[in-house]
């Protein structure tokens, strides 16, 4: 197989090796969702196997079809937030079943593949100005560093919101061994991987996250970490104890249930899952690619067609399967900034998605607290992207510092470029720089359409 004919290496810049790399990073950041997206939709009444099956498989799927599609170093999986949305606000939330809930997920994938083929998701990427993209990119490194914070309970739950994890709160209360100790390695392990980027250590990023994990597991065998799974800290040895098989996705496949498929609460679903996924697709791949020096001199990106068009295929494919809307992941900046830059760093996810069906005891055994250092580090690289802000223009960069700020506190990509679009529009507008600005009469339709969502959805 001629790789370089395929995915025109030399011409990104790029080689086999650094793709691959790319590749393996990209998936070890984000094999945490073949453990997170089989627990969440357990709880809506899902047969966890056949959803761990489904989320492999969808991943795959469109991981692939986006490397045919756009030769783009992206990778898809079904997304966070939304499988909290599909479980605890629709099925228990509103009442309704999965598979209703799946029917609205698939419906919702049809119209993007629509939106997709006529240009309109390629035509809301272009109306969006270049200080704002560049604001996107800085607050989805914000978004992932703080989601690392948490994943490796630096950061957790207070009086306060949010507060810094007490060594000495766990060593009182005698939870040392299994959170406290993670922290500090977690700590460590941000440590290491900054020094692995400092040094130029090609990989940095996944040795970080074995090394991690790896010094885990000499806390487990020395005692110093206790596996207690009651209380959700398990062993970090991976347990073949079970042999090696790949559960049925039959109890999910092609469960969708379209009875509700008129009804109006049917329709705020479908859209709300259409908001959101839209612009979460959108924002990971204006930051990501604005990372990777992607976008040209307009700040559009070539091919975006066929990278969205992925995405939209790869949700309805992923609800035919039995799971959650599949999306592009903002975890694709940790293979881009380990040097991804084509089709095959997706390829090589997308293998590795596939191959963890036959071995899912090694990938379900890398603890969260490996990753959370990967998510952090990346996240700066990110932040760095505010350099290119013109801040001499405040109608700008007020705007793209709304838009920053917005996906941390708000937890949502799609929220902080909702709000970057409205306050654009209307500080322009009450400025008497509209014109100047030659804003697009899109952005204005998107403005309208996020403050009204935020008052019908």
């Amino acid at each position: 197989m001629n790789l370089e004919k395929i995915f025109h290496l030399k011409e990104n810049g790029t080689d086999v090796k650094t793709e691959i790399m790319a590749g393996v990073t990209t998936f070890m950041t984000m094999a945490y969702i073949l453990a997170v997206n089989p627990n969440i939709l357990a709880e809506s009444g899902m047969d966890r196997g056949a959803v761990f099956t489904a989320t492999a498989l969808a991943s795959f799927i469109a991981t692939c079809l986006m490397a045919l599609l756009s030769n783009y170093p992206f990778v898809l999986a079904p997304g966070m937030g939304l499988n909290a949305y599909f479980t605890y606000t629709v099925v228990f939330g509103m009442g309704f079943t999965w598979q209703m809930a799946l029917a609205a997920v698939f419906v919702e994938g049809l119209i993007f593949i629509v939106l997709s083929l006529t240009n309109v998701r390629e035509a809301i990427f272009n109306a969006i100005p270049m200080n704002l993209k560049h604001a996107v990119s800085v607050g989805i490194g914000l978004f992932i560093a703080f989601i690392g914070l948490q994943n490796a309970h630096i950061v957790v739950d207070s009086a306060t919101l949010v507060t810094v994890f007490s060594f000495k709160g766990s060593v009182q209360g005698g939870t040392f061994n299994t959170e406290g100790i993670t922290v500090l390695l977690a700590i460590i392990g941000i440590l290491i991987t900054a020094m692995l980027l400092v040094k130029n250590v090609k990989g940095g990023i996944l040795w970080g996250i074995l090394g991690t994990w790896g010094l885990g597991i000499i806390c487990q065998i020395a005692g110093l970490y206790r596996p207690d799974p009651a209380a959700g800290w398990f062993s970090l040895l991976p347990d073949f104890s079970g042999g090696i098989s790949v559960p049925s996705v039959m109890p999910t496949f092609m469960q969708m249930d379209f009875s509700k498929v008129f009804t109006m609460d049917f329709v705020i679903i479908m859209c709300a899952f259409l908001f959101v996924d839209m612009f979460d697709t959108l924002g990971t791949l204006i930051g990501v690619a604005s990372k990777a020096d992607m976008l040209d001199q307009e700040g559009r990106l070539p091919k975006i067609r066929g990278a969205l068009l992925a995405d939209a295929v790869g949700t309805s494919v992923g609800a035919m399967l039995g799971t959650s809307t599949t999306t592009t992941f903002v975890e694709s900046a940790s293979g881009v900034s380990e040097g991804g830059r084509t089709g095959l760093t997706s390829v090589t996810a997308a293998i590795l998605f596939a191959l963890s069906l036959f071995l899912s005891p090694i990938f379900l055994a890398i603890p969260s607290f490996a990753t959370a250092p990967a998510l952090i580090v990346v996240g700066f690289l990110m932040l760095t992207s505010i350099t290119k802000i013109d801040f001499n223009d405040y109608t700008e960069t007020i705007p793209a510092y709304i838009c920053i700020i917005a996906m941390p506190f708000m937890y949502s990509i799609s929220e902080g470029i909702a709000f970057g679009i409205i306050s654009y529009v209307a500080i322009n507008l009450a400025a008497g720089k509209a014109k100047e600005k030659k804003i697009s009469v899109l952005m204005y339709v998107l403005a309208v359409l996020f403050v009204a969502k935020y008052f019908l959805l």
